[in-house]
């Protein structure tokens, strides 16, 4: 079988599932190229190469997964995010383009050539801290999650992307390590769960069959997350520090009463023009 051949089954195979059909032909490519580990360029220069009988078991391995709704980024173990490619698992959510929107705003806002505390609240794969690690070089930041398998993960990319040294990790509910007496950090940012339960049935089952509910979910209405963080972060940010959360499609009105009393709220839309980051510093 040549690799044409053997995409062209695949996408086959994954187009007769109704929640693959969009995406099967690029999906089989991918997982072609990772099976193979070698470039698209190679593929588009040697489409008529031939696979080995192990090749194809491995393959098909592959889009056995796929077929059973697992997400590309967890058969292939990575994904990219704010130009770094990460290692991901199902211990950790998959990093979204729309979290780049979080990173964006909040580089915006930080000066790079100043020491800064920061902490990432619910780091899951440690995408937004190390992101935040490698465009602000005298940062020193604090990543926490409740998972340890989280942990392990996002300390993993960590050192792939030498930051390590400038990133703690603890395993923590929200702030609950931190001392809440103390006035320490200049900026806190959180990507947190906040898809309403009542929502689940909704989601793309790739997704809810697939990815931790502990990093989707946030009770009935989806704010469980928000209503107890404003008020840690209230106590952990020093005065004028930056609260930078990412929040789900209308969440606008719930966050801007959450934030009442906060300083310059401001919200910051997504390519769909959905407000997805809310901004807002902490009175002096």
């Amino acid at each position: 079988m040549t690799l044409r051949q053997a995409i062209t089954n695949a996408a086959a195979e994954l187009a007769a599932n109704p929640h693959l059909s969009e995406h099967a032909h690029r999906d089989a490519e991918l997982l072609l190229l990772h099976t193979l580990q070698i470039p698209r360029v190679t593929l588009i220069a040697y489409p008529d190469r031939d696979l080995s009988a192990d090749q194809q078991a491995l393959y098909q391995i592959a889009i056995s997964r796929r077929l059973q709704l697992e997400p590309i980024q967890y058969i292939t173990g990575e994904q990219e995010f704010y130009g770094l490619r990460l290692h991901v698992s199902p211990a950790v959510l998959i990093p979204r383009p729309e979290t780049e929107h979080l990173v964006e705003a909040v580089l915006a806002l930080l000066p790079a050539n100043q020491p800064l505390k920061l902490a990432d609240i619910g780091t899951g794969s440690g995408a937004i801290a190390i992101a935040l690690a490698v465009h602000l070089p005298l940062a020193q930041i604090t990543a926490l999650d409740l998972s340890t398998e989280a942990l392990a993960v996002a300390t993993s990319n960590a050192r792939e992307h030498n930051v390590a040294n400038r990133i703690d990790f603890f395993e923590s509910d929200l702030l609950a390590v931190v001392d809440n007496q103390t006035e320490t950090f200049d900026a806190l940012v959180s990507n947190p769960p906040y898809i309403p339960e009542s929502d689940r049935a909704t989601l793309h089952p790739q997704v809810r069959e697939h990815e931790p509910a502990t990093a989707l979910f946030a009770g009935e209405t989806g704010l469980d997350i928000y209503r107890r963080l404003v008020p840690q972060a209230l106590s952990a940010l020093k005065p004028n520090g930056l609260l930078a959360l990412e929040i789900g499609h209308g969440q606008r009105e719930h966050l801007t009463q959450l934030l009442a009393g906060w300083n310059d709220v401001s919200f910051v839309n997504d390519l769909q023009q959905i407000p997805r980051v809310v901004l807002a510093r902490k009175p002096n």
